[in-house]
């Protein structure tokens, strides 16, 4: 029998005939077997990463090695997608006990690597790969893009994991007494303090112009979920620290996205993304889940406050995506905002669902797409911001603000918050929308375009890490 040209190129590769006799011969096809489906599927993904185990690593193989290491992640993506097309359902029922406890997002994809070995990576594999700069990583982590964008785009499993997201993080819980006695509680990256009838969130990374990394995203999330339960505020207002940057040394600065130094080194993995955008974004979006209680808008009980954005200097990336998710923005006079995506090579998060909302779509593609910039102090920007003020009033503004929203109660702010949701971005609507991203950021992540654009946009290869 011929030698199929999946084989012939492993061949050309140099890898044994009979590895690769033993990889084709185990090629499965979908059932109604779930159990009888995952051993197969199983076997025939482990012997997927026995093969790419024989090949050099990435950086050191020729053209012809590089395109079997290729054809091996097609295939080994190919499969997995159509395995989890058939039976998402029931490897999510396995991994929540029948939809009977809730999982976060990332530990979902680690348990799912233990029940269904090599569906997705393991957490030793995604260690291992975090220690290779972004260019020379196998891009293993597109799996779990696969898996949550499949359980995403199922209703029941897509509602129940966002409802896990929304839930607040063990150490809020944990921290809450302390913000209780004291008035606030430092968590690195991020704290959280009260002020009159406001919880003040602070955004504090200064050697990188706070900017968001695997470092932050944790402190931010504990600091919103604290800054929503506090019994004893009604809005919360959102800020960035001073910085130590020489050319804004003492300034505060609101936020400068994702941090691409770490990003072109390899320092942010893919969850990232996942766990910041369905957690405290979407967090401050909505509020706070209870884990008795469905958090969808029609029939849902979620503890949440309005959101006050102060915007000092520019909200770069990710920080002009948290103004999308705040119900008030006060920006300096001075502050612009982008969403360097085009520039970077990811996708912004959930701008492209709410930004429209904003601008329209012909600004909100311009500012994505094609690298926009909007002054805050001009007719687009104050599409986004509510306030312009002098730099040096922004405090004074941000009080006011506070005092604007809270000076009547704001017994109704939930409701509106809810009513306006509703119509525009039901729970649904970003599970579906959420659905898309996790598959397509996960390939974006991974791509050469990424690291060229980093290289060619942000001069990446000089910044020190």
């Amino acid at each position: 029998m011929e030698p199929s040209p999946e084989a012939d190129l492993l061949s050309q590769a140099g890898l044994p005939a009979e590895a690769i006799s033993a990889w084709a011969e185990s090629w499965p096809q979908t059932s109604d077997d779930y159990a009888g489906d995952s051993e197969r599927f199983s076997r025939f993904w482990l012997l997927i990463a026995e093969l790419r185990g024989m090949l050099p690593p990435k950086p050191r193989r020729d053209a012809t090695e590089t395109a079997a290491a290729a054809l091996l992640a097609r295939l080994g993506s190919e499969s997995r997608d159509a395995f989890l097309a058939a039976h998402v359902e029931s490897v999510y029922r396995a991994l929540t006990q029948d939809f009977a406890i809730h999982v976060r997002a990332d530990d979902l994809a680690f348990a799912a690597a233990s029940l269904v070995p090599g569906l997705v990576p393991t957490s030793e594999e995604v260690a291992a790969e975090s220690e290779q700069a972004q260019r020379d990583k196998e891009g293993l982590e597109i799996d779990q893009g696969i898996f949550l964008s499949r359980v995403l785009e199922h209703q029941a499993a897509g509602a129940h994991l966002c409802h896990a997201m929304l839930l607040p993080r063990q150490e809020a819980l944990d921290r809450l007494a302390e913000l209780s006695e004291r008035g606030s509680v430092d968590l690195g990256a991020a704290t959280v303090g009260r002020i009159g009838r406001a919880s003040f969130v602070t955004m504090r990374n200064p050697r990188f112009l706070n900017a968001e990394d695997e470092g932050t995203v944790d402190a931010v999330e504990t600091a919103v979920d604290l800054a929503i339960l506090d019994p004893d505020t009604e809005i919360a207002v959102l800020r960035g620290d001073t910085v130590e940057h020489p050319k804004y040394r003492g300034r505060r600065i609101f936020s400068t996205g994702i941090n691409l130094t770490h990003l072109y080194r390899g320092k942010i993995s893919y969850l990232w993304y996942i766990r910041r955008e369905m957690g405290f974004v979407n967090k401050m979006f909505r509020g706070v889940a209870r884990r008795e209680a469905n958090p969808d808008e029609i029939c849902g009980d979620l503890l949440e406050k309005p959101w006050i954005a102060a915007v000092d200097a520019f909200a770069i990336g990710g920080g002009c995506q948290y103004l999308l998710a705040t119900d008030y923005v006060i920006a300096a006079s001075d502050a612009y905002m982008t969403l360097p995506a085009r520039k970077e090579g990811i996708i912004p998060g959930a701008a492209n669902l709410r930004l429209p909302r904003f601008t329209g779509d012909r600004i909100a593609r311009q500012l994505i797409m094609y690298g926009r910039r909007l002054e805050c102090d001009s007719p687009e920007g104050r599409m986004i911001c509510d306030e312009v003020v002098p730099p040096a009033e922004m405090d004074a503004a941000v009080a006011r603000a506070v005092d604007g929203f809270t000076s009547a109660g704001v017994v109704s702010a939930a409701g509106n918050r809810r009513a306006f949701r509703v119509g525009m971005e039901p729970l649904d609507l970003f599970r579906r929308y959420m659905a898309v991203y996790a598959r397509e950021q996960a390939h974006c992540h991974f791509s050469p375009a990424l690291i060229s654009n980093l290289e060619r946009n942000w001069n990446a290869q000089q910044r020190q890490a």
